[in-house]
């Protein structure tokens, strides 16, 4: 592909349960067909493009009102997927990184995550980032405790943008310069709140479970196209 690529591109990932609905399966059946083959796909297309950051919102702090046991039965399925994948993502260079409130997860689950983070620490070709238990208000008010908790913090009449951004979830990544959000609602719902300032946003009625690398080189496609001033 000879254009204009993202260095990051983030995904809102809409659409499983209407997915599932459509196909007449159960709630958790989108999910699975995501994680299990869509997200797969996707990262394997940033690899070799050469995108070296990709970030996937799996469970927003919004989505526990959809009930303990559908909220279950999703960190079942991620636990299941992130082992089946390890030794694949290894093996071609692949770093998994975390983003979001990770402590109220079930522990096991965030055993493994942080067992795989560690053993992929030292991959760099390219970066995958689950954003969990996750929501942009979220994250901006545990960096404000993290920061009034910080006796090393710098005096806050002095404090810049990128003190700040150290609080973050977000600190060894860039910003992103691509959200994609599929299943057809135009918003961002919170995510990246601070991290979005420049981002190119494209929305599309495909749903995640449908969006394959078509779809995918159809995005940033259209993100080569757009051009980028920063405020300039």
């Amino acid at each position: 592909m000879n254009q204009l690529l993202p260095q990051h591109v983030a995904f809102i990932v809409d659409g499983n349960r209407r997915w599932a609905t459509l196909h007449k399966r159960s709630a958790i059946t989108g999910h699975s067909k995501v994680a299990n083959q869509t997200i797969d796909d996707l990262v394997f297309h940033c690899l070799k493009l050469g995108i070296p950051y990709v970030t996937f919102w799996a469970f927003s702090t919004e989505n526990w009102k959809r009930g303990r046991r559908f909220c279950n039965s999703l960190f079942k399925l991620l636990e299941q997927v992130l082992q089946k994948n390890v030794d694949k993502y290894n093996q071609a260079g692949i770093r998994l990184n975390t983003i979001g409130d990770l402590s109220q997860l079930p522990p096991k689950l965030v055993t493994s995550i942080e067992k795989l983070k560690y053993d992929s620490r030292n991959n760099t070709k390219l970066v995958v980032t689950i954003a969990l238990n996750y929501g942009g208000r979220d994250e901006i008010v545990r960096a404000i405790k993290k920061l009034v908790q910080d006796k090393s913090r710098p005096e806050i009449a002095k404090l810049t943008e990128a003190d700040f951004n150290t609080y973050l979830d977000t600190i060894d990544l860039p910003d992103p310069d691509l959200i994609i959000r599929t299943g057809g609602a135009q918003r961002l719902s919170g995510y990246l709140l601070w991290q979005s300032q420049y981002a190119e946003f494209y929305f599309t009625d495909v749903l995640m479970p449908d969006f394959d690398t078509k779809e995918f080189d159809k995005a940033l496609a259209d993100f080569a196209k757009r051009q980028r001033r920063f405020g300039a």
